[in-house]
């Protein structure tokens, strides 16, 4: 079972903008109620999905040039890259259904 990576603002281009295949950045902070809400889900999909998709993680509070640079203004905030770009961004909590649908049809 893979579980996100974590990735920081020195990573980030490794991590993500080089990727192989689609990333999915989940923007987070600890104190972040909907953020820890949407883990488990996020987490339950990196192992169905991670043979497509690679799940990563950024703490905002740790990390904050990265979100400064893609206009990251509330949290949760999910990003699909794709080959360095954006492919999709989705603000806001969800249910695992509704991720899930949006992943799939962004990657």
């Amino acid at each position: 079972m893979s579980s996100p990576i974590k990735v920081t603002d020195a990573s980030f281009q490794s991590d993500v903008l080089s990727a192989a295949k689609p990333v999915l950045v989940d923007f987070w902070a600890e104190w972040c109620g909907p953020c820890r809400m949407i883990a488990p889900a996020l987490d339950e999909l990196s192992a169905e999905l991670g043979d497509k998709v690679t799940f990563a993680k950024i703490n905002i509070d740790e990390n904050p040039t990265t979100p400064q640079k893609y206009g990251v203004r509330g949290i949760p905030t999910m990003m699909i890259f794709s080959q360095g770009q954006v492919a999709a961004t989705k603000v806001g909590a969800l249910p695992k259904s509704k991720i899930k649908e949006w992943i799939e049809s962004s990657i």
